[in-house]
């Protein structure tokens, strides 16, 4: 698999993704349904947002994990939330996820009305290989 970054601009770059990303010749790809704030027993979080996020990540990475994939093939990452006020001072946590990783992603962050249940953040991705 060999991928490209299209970034025709910087301002991006100090909110950890990217314009574009080409994928030329994958081996597979795993559409990965939307990550939540969800325990193993299906119990959803009633917790506070930084937790809720740090969960929702240790979900998105098992399940990658578990198909044989790596987060830092993550191409598209769409993060919906209840309150963009909320998660915004929990940014870094992503951040330094992301730098973790090395992922290069196209990114959409959507304030969306509701969720499942209690949960506020929810963590969408495209991974190739």
């Amino acid at each position: 698999m060999e991928k490209r970054i299209i970034n025709p601009w910087q301002w991006q770059d100090q909110l950890s993704y990217v314009q574009a990303v080409e994928v030329k010749q994958p081996v597979g790809t795993l559409y990965v349904s939307g990550q939540a704030a969800v325990h193993a027993d299906g119990q959803s979080s009633t917790d506070d947002m930084k937790t809720q996020l740090l969960l929702a990540i240790q979900n998105l990475e098992q399940v990658i994990s578990e198909a044989g994939y790596e987060c830092r093939n993550i191409v598209r990452l769409t993060i919906y939330t209840t309150s963009h006020d909320e998660f915004w001072p929990n940014f870094p946590i992503f951040q330094n996820w992301i730098t973790k990783h090395g992922i290069k992603q196209a990114t959409t962050l959507m304030e969306v009305k509701s969720l499942t249940e209690t949960l506020k953040v929810e963590l969408e991705a495209t991974v190739v290989k």
